[in-house]
């Protein structure tokens, strides 16, 4: 999906939601018509990068509407929002990366660096809607793909799109990476000290961490790839063990 110029995906996102609600009030009442829009507005929200054009993008139907005045709504319906968007994105998920999708390109060239055998397993850690399947599967077409999403509907999603890997909802942090060839991740800076103490813990050696963006604090990367479209994010590839001399530990703010 092409990349947008901000603020043009929340505008059509409003758009589509208020064509939702004009078209659904007549024949489904109020309430329901509420729902299907601001669903209209939770779901464009994922395709956005950064997480307060997410908020925007998903709140912005249900607040335009609450202060036009137009809809005769009891107080508990405007919940109802909050609701959807906290489906989307649990509050167990929120120290971890909300949904940043796979660029495409990404992964170019990661057979090469990191060659795997057919059959590995591979995993996906946090896989959102499956972009870094779909980028994985280019890699590693004899592999067998595997992907985690704490959002159950985030989950479902992927497992639908996905057909080819076996998706489950769970927590990454309590799955065992031990049985991956390869583990790839999508988080944030603040989370990779504790991807890599999880990854020297419970990954045989040999096998590969492999993180989009950001790098593993004090640990020196087997290879730096960098994305096809310029200006895209570089891939950082570690393979286990990390030299004694870089050991990662994790910080007490990430354990908790």
């Amino acid at each position: 999906m092409p990349r947008l110029r901000w603020p043009l995906p929340a505008v059509l996102a409003w758009a589509a939601a208020w064509l939702v609600h004009a078209a659904a009030r007549p024949a489904l009442g109020a309430l329901t018509a509420l729902l299907l829009a601001s669903a209209v507005g939770a779901a464009a929200s994922l395709w956005a990068a950064a997480w307060w054009r997410r908020l925007l993008i998903a709140l912005g139907f249900p607040l335009s509407l609450l202060l036009s005045g137009t809809a005769a709504l009891p107080a508990w319906a405007w919940l109802l929002p909050l609701g959807l968007l906290l489906l989307l994105y649990p509050l167990h998920a929120w120290r971890d990366a909300p949904v940043f999708p796979t660029p495409r390109g990404a992964l170019a060239g990661l057979e090469r660096a990191a060659p795997l055998a057919a059959g590995a397993r591979v995993l996906d850690a946090g896989c959102g809607l499956g972009d870094g399947l779909l980028a994985l599967r280019q890699a590693y077409p004899g592999a067998r793909l595997e992907g985690i999403e704490w959002s159950w509907p985030l989950a479902l999603a992927c497992r639908l799109r996905c057909r080819f890997a076996r998706v489950r909802r769970g927590d990454i942090w309590a799955a065992d990476w031990g049985d991956y060839q390869l583990v790839y991740l999508f988080q944030r800076p603040e989370t990779m000290g504790r991807a890599a103490a999880k990854a020297q813990q419970q990954m045989a050696p040999g096998a590969w961490l492999a993180s989009l963006e950001f790098a593993v604090p004090g640990a020196v990367p087997q290879a730096r790839l960098q994305a096809q479209a310029a200006g895209g994010p570089p891939l950082w590839l570690y393979r286990l063990p990390f030299a004694p001399s870089v050991a990662v530990e994790a910080t007490p703010e990430e354990t908790n």
